[in-house]
């Protein structure tokens, strides 16, 4: 009889175990996670994971809402359901890493919403002990900015920052959540220094955004699923609060290694 294996998923110091019987699945996650695979972690929740054939769910865009205390969550590679209060959830989806992918980023969001956290739409990266977010739309440089970074810098991710609320103030943690550079986040956690909103330009200079501005800028770029009031309201709070403590600034950069010369 098979016996389940549990890769255990530590982001954000938030562990979560998933359970198969597939083995060409755990060795896709501990591929796809392997900086953040944590075998000693205690686990905050665990999923259990059935693998079904391709086009066993209907061509969809990803939905997340809440039923009867399970929040559900399905796409067209996964359907998948998870109680908060039992700590458990089940996930069937095809053979592929995007469906664990996109799942683990619904849960940390939630989770993190109750705690004074988010998932941010952003680069980031740790220097002199600090850690910087870089933010904006599609093409205003967050890979570009975190590629062209001196060796004295450890990037956290070039796609989705994590940040959690702690009693002396904010700090971000790197993240599995890859965008074009691919796997390049590593397992560490720094205190927040500055936000800062990208655009490009042929010279650098930063200016500084006031805090209204501040927290348009993080309410756009704010990962989040759920459509329940009592849910998003938390995260504007926490927008706010993180608006109020972290100094944030319009960048404006040239292509180079120049623009760390600003930074830090």
């Amino acid at each position: 009889m098979a016996i389940d294996r549990g890769v255990i998923v530590d982001v954000g110091d938030i562990a979560v175990v998933l359970n198969t019987t597939d083995s060409s699945l755990v060795k896709l996650l501990e591929r796809r996670f392997l900086r953040f695979l944590n075998p000693s972690a205690d686990p905050a929740f665990q999923f259990d994971i059935t693998i079904v054939p391709e086009g066993r769910f209907a061509d969809m865009d990803l939905t997340v809402q809440s039923k009867g205390g399970r929040w559900i969550m399905q796409r067209g590679d996964f359907y998948a359901e998870w109680s908060v209060s039992e700590r458990r959830g089940h996930i069937w989806q095809t053979l592929n890493p995007y469906a664990i992918d996109s799942i683990l980023r619904i849960v940390h969001t939630l989770v993190l919403s109750t705690q004074g956290g988010f998932l941010l739409h952003a680069s980031s990266a740790v220097r002199g002990g600090r850690a910087f977010l870089f933010t904006g739309p599609s093409g205003s440089g967050k890979s570009t900015i975190v590629g062209l970074a001196p060796d004295d810098v450890t990037v956290l991710t070039d796609e989705i920052s994590y940040l959690r609320r702690r009693a002396d103030g904010y700090v971000a943690y790197g993240t599995p959540f890859a965008g074009e550079l691919g796997d390049v986040g590593a397992p560490v956690s720094a205190p927040v220094g500055a936000l800062f909103r990208l655009g490009q330009a042929a010279d650098n200079r930063h200016d500084r955004l006031d805090v209204g501005q501040a927290v348009q800028t993080l309410m756009r770029n704010i990962l989040f699923f759920a459509a329940e009031p009592q849910m998003v309201e938390p995260v504007l709070d926490t927008a706010c609060d993180f608006a109020s403590r972290v100094p944030a600034y319009a960048l404006f950069f040239a292509p180079d290694r120049r623009v760390w010369t600003t930074i830090g």
